[in-house]
């Protein structure tokens, strides 16, 4: 029987990126795996939702106003069937086998609590630098020569970027959700993935996984000022985990994770698990 996975999806207006996005699920759909979206909508009034309404095997959630990451990924979480979950970025494109090869690494490592992938537009180690590509067949041409040359290859990271992340639904029954501190975005995929190495198990990169990202769609579209959201969440998470600088320093200068994995064990409930909100 395919595996289930539900993919959750936060959408604010930026209509064309999640059309982009879909399309690009459901052209790379693969037969052992049974795909449900789960989508988020924070109050879009650009025909978002009406578009929503039309995919297949699907749930939408409508909320008035933008929740913010957390909270919407969270209601998502709370909603999803599925025995596996990926948090995927509206304004990602994926790419052929991008999934079957992130639950792969999944299932051939019961210790690897998320996988993500390797991408054009993020932070860190993640990163493929001066991507070539300028049109979306060349992009889907990069991403297949990607994948051949580092076929089943793969690395420990100290975190993962939220852009997309995939992992088995009983972590949140270990760690729990996003913590809604992070408010409207930045730094609660830091917090999910330290909480999840705290609890002893580990993060993987499937290096073998192209998938394109934008990067900020949302907070552009919206007129959002990235910086001050930045700024403010590297203020929230610098206090949470009493790391003795402004948010400012952190921002700029960035932790190590593994140091701060390393004093924060072992896996405290009161201290590092975030129950979801519902609502």
């Amino acid at each position: 029987m395919p595996s289930l996975i539900s993919i959750v999806m936060l959408t604010w207006n930026g209509l064309k990126f999640t059309k982009e996005c879909v399309e690009s699920i459901l052209r790379h759909a693969d037969d052992n795996i049974e795909i449900q979206f789960v989508f988020v909508d924070n109050g879009s009034t650009d025909g978002t939702v009406e578009y929503l309404q039309t995919i297949p095997s699907s749930k939408l959630i409508c909320n008035q106003e933008n929740k913010g990451f957390a909270a919407g990924n969270n209601q998502g979480i709370a909603e999803a069937d599925g025995e596996y979950i990926c948090l995927l970025n509206n304004d990602t494109v994926v790419t052929e086998g991008w999934l079957n090869r992130l639950l792969g690494c999944l299932l051939k490592n019961p210790n690897i609590a998320i996988v993500g992938p390797r991408s054009n537009n993020v932070a860190w180690s993640q990163l493929v630098y001066n991507v070539p590509y300028k049109s979306s067949a060349e992009m889907e041409v990069f991403a297949s020569h990607w994948s051949l040359q580092h076929k089943d290859q793969g690395f420990f990271p100290h975190k993962l970027i939220g852009h997309c992340m995939l992992f088995h639904k009983d972590l949140i029954t270990k760690i729990g959700g996003l913590d809604e501190r992070f408010f409207p975005g930045n730094y609660e995929d830091d917090d999910f993935c330290l909480r999840a190495r705290v609890s002893g198990q580990i993060l993987w990169v499937a290096n073998d996984v192209y998938v394109h990202h934008y990067g900020g769609s949302t907070f552009q579209t919206n007129k959002t000022n990235y910086s001050a959201s930045a700024y403010s969440n590297a203020e929230r998470f610098s206090k949470k985990w009493s790391l003795g600088i402004t948010g400012l320093e952190l921002d700029q200068f960035g932790y190590n994770p593994s140091e701060l994995v390393e004093r924060e064990k072992p896996f405290r409930i009161e201290r590092h698990y975030i129950p979801i909100n519902k609502k």
